[in-house]
């Protein structure tokens, strides 16, 4: 049997797994499913169209699943759906999608959400993502696997942030990032690439240098983006690394790229 403390209020058309478990003073809507070992703390509020995979955790005074932030959203049935082994923690607050954006905010697995951290309507972030205190998507933002950002950051809607990179604290990032990279500031530059991350993720130390060089490269002062996008190409063809940067790169966006301030920048 699920484990719905007396408090909470759960609707009988919710659907929970029977290893669920509902703590005290928690709220449930009626089109909400959570998977197996899902557990609320206490004081959760889950509303609309929500799906939670397995194993996540969500702590006191979350919000998710409401109605967007979004003044064009007129009540049409998205929805919003988070994986497997997430820790949500206090005052998160995450909102489905829009018709505007595909209908669907999609979070991975194994995401850790410190607290007050949002993640508005739209958004597809990847796993093991991480989002330190207070630090803010705006709509449409796709987040790429093992990226990071830190507290009281903000990202501007329709950026594409790619996989293992960060953002530094207390930054405004207006423009894409592309993978392994970190930016920092307001507005947040990029500033090299995400070496602390890569080592930890058991990237090689060949793998590393390769990267270090298609950045000198492809950031260096001579000729156009595109040409020295090209340059990279040819010269690192076959490294699968490097490939995901030309990738993100050539991806259709809205959205201008963020460069280094100064050439060269902590390369």
């Amino acid at each position: 049997m699920t484990q719905i403390h007396p408090s909470a209020v759960v609707d009988p058309k919710a659907e929970l797994a029977a290893s669920a478990v509902v703590g005290p003073f928690c709220m449930v809507g009626p089109d909400v499913v959570l998977g197996d070992n899902v557990e609320l703390l206490s004081h959760v509020a889950i509303a609309g169209r929500t799906r939670i995979g397995s194993g996540t955790r969500i702590f006191p005074f979350a919000s998710i699943g409401h109605r967007p932030q979004d003044l064009k959203y007129k009540d049409e049935p998205s929805v919003l759906e988070i994986g497997s082994n997430n820790q949500i923690r206090e005052h998160v607050t995450m909102n489905p999608g829009t018709e505007g954006g595909g209908m669907v905010t999609r979070v991975g697995d194994n995401c850790l959400f410190m607290a007050s951290a949002h993640v508005a309507h739209d958004c597809i972030l990847g796993n093991n993502v991480i989002m330190a205190n207070n630090a803010t998507l705006a709509g449409h933002v796709s987040v790429g696997d093992y990226a990071f950002l830190g507290g009281l950051s903000a990202v501007h809607q329709f950026v594409r942030i790619g996989k293992h990179a960060m953002i530094g604290g207390m930054s405004g990032v207006e423009a894409d990032v592309i993978p392994f990279g970190v930016v920092i500031g307001n507005r947040a530059h990029l500033n090299g690439l995400n070496i602390v991350g890569l080592k930890r993720r058991g990237f090689s130390r060949d793998d590393i240098h390769t990267l270090r060089n298609a950045y000198r490269l492809l950031f260096a002062p001579e000729g156009t983006l595109q040409e020295r996008l090209s340059d990279v190409e040819d010269q690192f063809q076959g490294n699968a690394v490097v490939m995901e940067i030309v990738a993100f790169i050539r991806s259709d966006t809205s959205r201008s790229l963020s460069t280094p301030k100064f050439t060269g920048d902590g390369v």
